[in-house]
């Protein structure tokens, strides 16, 4: 079964849904950066206060102000591989299988991908980087090995690793950039004769994990000059602010502005062989800070909410503006296809944004996007015993975020001496910033978590607020609360909301089949917990 896009918003991109020529199908670009949290310079000027304020992304600010910048964009899974399974199948994570995991993850082909799809229409895929992984058959999705554009190199991913240990940082970071422009320009325009191989429309994924841990402390002002000693007072208020914290998240935003830079090089690319204009150009994250209470694998904020820029001269008819609505990443599968004239697999439960492109409104476009849904299923195989996942879905609108944590016995982060495991010694140090795997393993090792761990018994607080156990039942004040300190789940004032936030939860889950609310709940044994 299809969907198929309307006639009214087919012309209004100037494609009559199902009968494009190729000159009218828009290429298709997504950058897409592992690790990536909602940290840019158009967001400072947004939301000042927050991390944010010391970064410089002129190419992401660039791509907003010649498109839509939106401010609520979200994940349906802060674990890169669901993350990216509901991405390119346009349908909330826990819908595809095996592909719902992290660790152990299986593409097997039943569900819908939009690259393949678009392949089998005419378009010319490739991808540089990542795509889908951890998983089998590694970026399937995207073509897999097939459709790879690696041959100039991957050390981009490795960026601080690389760029640091050139004799001449400057001069590293460069070379690191033209690997990004050969890599980009193998797929694009492998002859160099200015021009766009092939006459069909190109889609093309660019996924840089440099934003994924490690990265070299010190990199960040080293590299691009950013202070730790800036974000003093800008970093939510559950991280302890002191200077190893403050350089970890310094040097993570170094890396955000690397990404920034190889963005660049994609847009001079893009002008180069005349595409830029009838490309759509998407520019996103798959979950928040690695290794940091909160982030990574946390249906909080810090962990959910993603940038997001989109920019398509021919489709987007009011650019410039600032888009509130709740979107989900998923959303992007059916927007590529209808924007090509594509039918869309009734499989994709997203919503395509092609409404929003066609607006001359900001702020909030429509009034049906006002939530979005993500969950979390199994991350590191092996965080807790039994290899067992943390499993929580939850609701967040404008002014609520209501979780479930269904397992709420478990330890979030996953186990550790005395913490799900027989008691004895914390690992060291060394050992809690460098193995991630050494305890709490759906937290990334880093320093920010050797620091909350090693100082468990100076600042219980910092360290239960990073690891510790949750209720079943979470509730916040996004406005009058918004880094999530205070749970109202069991608060009387708040009973009708929460019952209410629940009813809606639970009837969006039950209704695009989760296993997590049916009878046979999956997730719980093998193949899931292999």
């Amino acid at each position: 079964m299809y969907r198929i896009v309307s006639f009214a918003l087919a012309t209004v991109i100037g494609c009559v849904a199902l009968s494009c020529s190729a000159a009218e199908r828009p290429n298709i670009v997504m950058a897409f950066a592992d690790d990536w949290g909602k940290y840019a310079s158009a967001y400072a000027t947004l939301q000042p206060g927050g991390p944010s304020d010391v970064i410089s992304t002129p190419h992401f600010d660039a791509i907003a102000s010649e498109g839509i910048l939106f401010t609520r964009a979200y994940v349906s899974a802060p674990s890169c591989t669901p993350c990216r399974s509901s991405l390119l199948s346009g349908q909330h994570f826990w819908r595809c299988g095996r592909a719902s995991i992290l660790q152990g993850a299986i593409w097997d082909f039943s569900n819908p991908a939009y690259p393949l799809i678009l392949e089998q229409s005419g378009y010319r895929i490739g991808h540089t980087y990542k795509v889908w992984s951890p998983g089998s058959p590694a970026d399937a999705p995207h073509g897999a090995k097939r459709t790879s554009f690696n041959e100039h190199g991957r050390k981009f991913n490795g960026f601080s690793q690389n760029a640091m240990k050139a004799k001449d940082p400057e001069a590293g970071k460069v070379a690191l950039l033209d690997e990004v422009r050969n890599n980009v320009r193998s797929f694009l325009d492998a002859d160099g004769d200015g021009a766009v191989d092939g006459d069909a429309p190109f889609c093309y994924w660019f996924g840089p994990t440099n934003c994924h841990r490690k990265w070299i402390a010190g990199s960040g002002k080293t590299l691009w000059g950013i202070d730790p000693e800036d974000l003093k007072g800008k970093l939510p208020p559950y991280l302890p602010d002191v200077d190893v914290v403050r350089e970890d998240f310094a040097d993570y935003l170094g890396e955000a502005q690397a990404f920034d830079a190889s963005l660049g090089v994609i847009l001079e690319e893009l002008r180069r062989i005349g595409q830029l204009d009838n490309t759509i150009l998407v520019v996103s994250g798959d979950h928040g800070i690695p290794g940091v209470t909160r982030g990574k694998c946390n249906l909080y904020d810090l962990g959910t909410s993603v940038p997001l820029a989109i920019r398509w001269p021919q489709g987007i008819k009011h650019p410039g503006r600032v888009v509130d609505d709740f979107v989900s990443l998923p959303d992007l599968a059916p927007t590529f296809l209808e924007a090509a004239g594509e039918r869309v697999p009734e499989a994709m439960t997203a919503k395509s944004l092609l409404n929003i492109f066609a607006s001359e409104q900001g702020g909030q476009v429509d009034p049906t996007r006002d939530a979005v849904f993500t969950g979390r299923e199994r991350h590191v195989a092996k965080a807790r015993q039994g290899n067992k996942p943390y499993p929580q879905r939850a609701i967040r609108t404008d002014q609520y975020l209501y979780i479930i944590n269904f397992e709420p016995e478990r330890w979030p982060m996953g186990d550790a001496a005395g913490f799900g495991r027989a008691d004895g010694p914390m690992p060291s140090l060394e050992l809690l910033r460098e193995n991630t795997f050494s305890a709490f393993g759906d937290l990334d090792a880093s320093p920010t978590k050797a620091w909350v761990v090693m100082h468990r018994d100076q600042d219980p607080t910092a360290f239960d607020f990073a690891v510790g156990k949750r209720p079943r039942f979470e509730l916040y004040d996004i406005q009058a609360d918004p880094h999530c300190m205070v749970n109202l789940a069991t608060d009387v004032n708040h009973r009708v909301t929460r019952e209410v936030l629940h009813e809606r939860l639970m009837s969006k889950l039950k209704q695009t089949g989760d296993p997590r609310v049916s009878d046979d709940v999956v997730f719980e044994r093998s193949p899931f917990t292999d």
